[in-house]
């Protein structure tokens, strides 16, 4: 508080001397008493614990949820301020108000190396069940540092994700829906430069977001940056 006729004539906590106040204002202009640490100790904020998270602000969107708490104590006597009282994350829903799904394009992309193709296909031939896929091209907007930590050999092509460059994904089966004909998480129905999400298998701390650029009916993927719908 600021109470400028709560005032005295003495020595400062700096040694001068002079007009001296006794308000929480004294301690940003370095003109309290001598005794008023002593006489007004700092009486420090206490907030709350926080309250649980709230639902997503908007189903079937990229968006936020909150999680508030309350001051329980003011803090007095020149102590620190308050801190945030609301804190957000992101939050997505893949169910409506309603209880129905969200539209596919909302679902992460789960992907893993191209390599994994040509022993997809052979097994897919034996089985007679070969189908003709497609392939989406992607780019890359942001990956987690997730996807730098990948040790295991099955796992060391993640380190070769860089945002910016474009990537090709190929649908096959089984990943390819024979009712829907497309793989999950291949971005259908999204918006032009929607974000979109995608998780790499093998390792759940690589993950990020990519922009759809557009579908290829006959699969030209490079040998590079070629990815698998899981």
């Amino acid at each position: 508080g600021r109470d400028p006729a709560c005032l005295s004539t003495g020595r400062r906590p700096d040694g001068s001397t002079g007009p001296c106040y006794c308000d929480q204002a004294c301690v940003r202009t370095l003109d309290c008493c001598h005794d008023y640490a002593e006489t007004c100790p700092v009486v420090p904020c206490v907030v709350s614990q926080w309250s649980a998270w709230s639902g997503c602000a908007e189903p079937c969107k990229t968006t936020y949820r909150v999680r508030t708490r309350h001051i329980v104590q003011e803090p007095r006597n020149g102590a620190e301020a308050c801190p945030a009282l609301e804190e957000r994350a992101g939050c997505v829903e893949y169910w409506t108000r309603q209880g129905m799904e969200c539209k596919q394009s909302l679902i992460p992309a789960l992907i893993t190396t191209g390599g994994f193709g040509k022993a997809r296909k052979k097994r897919a031939a034996a089985d007679g069940k070969e189908r003709a896929g497609y392939c989406v091209e992607f780019q890359l907007v942001a990956i987690t540092p997730g996807c730098l930590h990948s040790h295991h050999s099955y796992t060391r092509w993640m380190r070769y994700l860089r945002e910016g460059h474009t990537v090709c994904v190929e649908c096959q089966h089984p990943a390819l829906d024979s009712r829907s004909h497309h793989c999950s998480g291949d971005g259908t129905g999204s918006r032009k430069n929607q974000l979109l999400h995608w998780q790499a298998v093998g390792n759940p701390r690589c993950k990020g977001t990519w922009r759809r650029i557009r579908q290829l009916d006959i699969c030209s993927c490079p040998s590079v940056h070629s990815f698998l719908f899981i």
